[in-house]
């Protein structure tokens, strides 16, 4: 570790290299929204009604349904990672980081497991 010089106490402290990652995937995270939603509020607005019996038509579809998914996926995604962010800025107690990290984690992805079952479903035809 050193013979307890300055560098030698901090050596092996510095950044662990996923923040370039984590940058990048919050950004692309953000790119993917900013086409899956437009897509989704066209495609809504452009629809002659919102009765059940059409935006169920509507989503049962190939397209529609893929992007309702994908929109799950990266929604979840984007929001995790933004509040992952705040976590560990804000959260310093070890059991609260702990908390935290379970409830950032399993969260989203249980979210995003329903509304993805839910859109299979539908495409399916099961509900």
């Amino acid at each position: 570790m050193g013979n307890g010089t300055s560098i030698g106490r901090v050596r092996g402290l510095g950044s662990s290299h996923h923040g370039t990652h984590h940058f990048l995937s919050s950004r692309l995270t953000a790119v993917g929204n900013l086409v899956l939603i437009p897509f989704l509020m066209i495609s809504l607005a452009l629809m002659p009604s919102h009765d059940y019996a059409t935006v169920h038509a509507w989503a049962a579809k190939p397209l529609p349904a893929t992007a309702l998914i994908l929109i799950m996926i990266n929604t979840f995604q984007h929001a995790r990672l933004g509040v992952q962010v705040m976590l560990e800025d804000y959260i310093h107690e070890e059991g609260g980081k702990i908390a935290a990290w379970l409830l950032v984690n399993i969260v989203p992805f249980a979210g995003a497991a329903f509304g993805i079952v839910s859109v299979v479903r539908i495409a399916l035809g099961g509900a």
